[in-house]
């Protein structure tokens, strides 16, 4: 399994490069095919032929290899790789900022899966008897209904906004777009968006509650789940803004902000997981996640009214210096 690490990294850059032309079906088609490929291999391997577990292994190194083949094929055709210059050494003025921006990114990754680590391993302390486990997955499965489709507006934000700060000529307007003033209009929309949608999926959430009760005959599980998914349902409010705000966030690079704005949520999780759950139970832990992405939206607000290069302060700055 650990050699099918190469062929992912190549992969996750190939899917980046075609995200940032603003091309989301070309990668759409080349998992599809893989994962097809995986599909039909798995059974094979791991029954046909008896492989177990290691057969499983096989499969998803085939798949991995065949998505990385298919990315090198298509961006070559396209031209958006040369193959003379895949093995030069980049400069370091080339390089430098790729690894500030990774090394600040990798931060915040720490920082999400501290808080998730934490997060599970106070759920399971809760009880001895599985039910504040049980209703946390619950809790969870509410949340991911709308938390998936505002994650994916988070990818959008990371890929419009850069582009839409390149100032190119279009030729069917016959006029320059892009630029500061319209990614500014742009992160607007999208914020708008988020609070619209957020505000929605929520409603959604909280309808389809018995629904998803159903989900399981221990009416034990089913009491002990119904606040916290109130409390994921409610979240996705501020959820629909912070999701949107931080991809903008690494769309206009404030890789470091975001990331110690991360530290700065999570080190407040990790003290409300001291501090609610031994009093509140399981809702104590989806009161902590509240506290986690209220801090967020606080340094996704900072970012677009005080100190981002999009905030007022910074836009006022750069009509001043056009005009003159």
């Amino acid at each position: 399994r650990a050699f099918a690490c190469l062929p992912a990294c190549i992969s996750l850059v190939g899917f980046s490069s075609f995200r940032g032309v603003l091309d989301t079906v070309t990668p759409v088609k080349i998992s599809l095919f893989a994962n097809l490929f995986h599909a039909v291999l798995d059974p094979i391997l791991i029954f046909s032929i008896a492989l177990g577990v290691n057969g499983a292994a096989l499969a998803t190194l085939g798949t991995e290899v065949i998505s990385a083949i298919s990315y090198l094929v298509i961006l070559r055709k396209r031209e958006m790789l040369i193959f003379s210059k895949l093995f030069r050494l980049p400069s370091w003025a080339k390089l430098s900022p790729i690894l500030k921006g990774g090394a600040a990114l990798q931060l915040r990754n720490v920082a999400m899966n501290l808080t998730f680590l934490s997060v599970a391993r106070v759920t399971q302390g809760i009880d001895s008897t599985g039910v504040a486990a049980a209703a946390h997955a619950m809790a969870i499965q509410v949340f991911q209904m709308g938390g998936i489709v505002l994650l994916a507006l988070s990818t959008i934000s990371q890929t419009v906004i850069p582009n839409d700060l390149v100032e190119v000529y279009d030729k069917r307007q016959k006029k320059m777009i892009g630029g500061k003033e319209n990614a500014k209009n742009t992160v607007n929309r999208l914020m708008s968006w988020g609070l619209v949608l957020g505000i929605g999926l929520g409603c959604l959430q909280l309808i389809s509650l018995p629904l998803i009760q159903k989900t399981t005959p221990l009416q034990e599980v089913r009491d002990a789940a119904m606040v916290p998914s109130i409390l994921a349902s409610i979240f996705q409010v501020i959820n629909g803004l912070v999701f949107i705000g931080e991809g903008v966030m690494i769309g206009t690079g404030s890789f470091m902000e975001l990331s110690i704005t991360t530290v700065l949520a999570t080190a407040g999780c990790l003290w409300a997981l001291r501090a609610f759950p031994p009093v509140y139970g399981i809702t104590g832990v989806w009161m902590s996640f509240g506290v986690f992405s209220f801090l967020r939206l606080i340094g996704v607000a900072l970012h677009q009214r005080v100190y981002g290069p999009l905030s007022p302060r910074a836009m006022k700055a750069h009509t001043a210096g056009e005009v003159a």
